[in-house]
């Protein structure tokens, strides 16, 4: 195929693509100039309401300290800056879940118990036993955007959620 013939099929590919675009955006144009008043103070209402959001995120992220450069005093603060803010935010969203930190150096028997070796870890308790646990060094921490008790309309977002162990720990017993 020679190249005379190659450009003219590209062009006549370009022009039916442009074609196509042209009449889309001839639509929206037809579609826009067809709205009365009633629709465009929906619209207007609309844009208010995600303007809203945007700025009520943006209010919570400054709460949260995003938007500055903060300097950790050790190493070891990293995890409690860190996990305390996200762990805050969650306990808020899940008022159906209680949520408790100690601190396994401090509590050497209960991080025995729970079977906590490498802090910073989650232990998922259920009806007084050890369900999974969740080793925050190894995992992706998390990122839910489902329903939760406060937020039952956001069901249909994507969520990511935790395996259930099959070993579950007793809290009562002495194994």
């Amino acid at each position: 195929m020679d190249n005379s013939k190659v450009q003219e099929i590209i062009e006549k590919q370009v022009l039916t693509v442009a074609k196509a675009v042209e009449e889309k955006i001839d639509d929206e144009i037809h579609t826009l100039d067809r709205l009365d008043l009633d629709d465009i103070n929906v619209l207007r209402e609309c844009c208010h309401q995600q303007i809203k959001k945007m700025k009520e995120k943006q209010s919570r992220w400054i709460a949260l300290s995003h938007g500055e450069n903060s300097e950790i005093p050790a190493e070891k603060d990293i995890f409690s800056v860190v996990m305390d803010k996200h762990l805050s935010i969650l306990s808020k969203q899940h008022i159906e879940t209680r949520f408790v930190k100690i601190h396994a150096e401090k509590s050497p028997f209960l991080a025995e118990k729970l079977k906590i070796v490498v802090p910073p870890t989650l232990a998922l308790i259920k009806s007084a036993k050890v369900d999974d646990y969740v080793g925050l060094a190894k995992a992706q921490v998390i990122f839910y955007e489902g329903e939760s008790s406060l937020n039952p309309s956001k069901s249909s977002a994507k969520s990511r959620s935790v395996r259930q162990s099959s070993n579950s720990h007793s809290l009562n017993s002495d194994s």
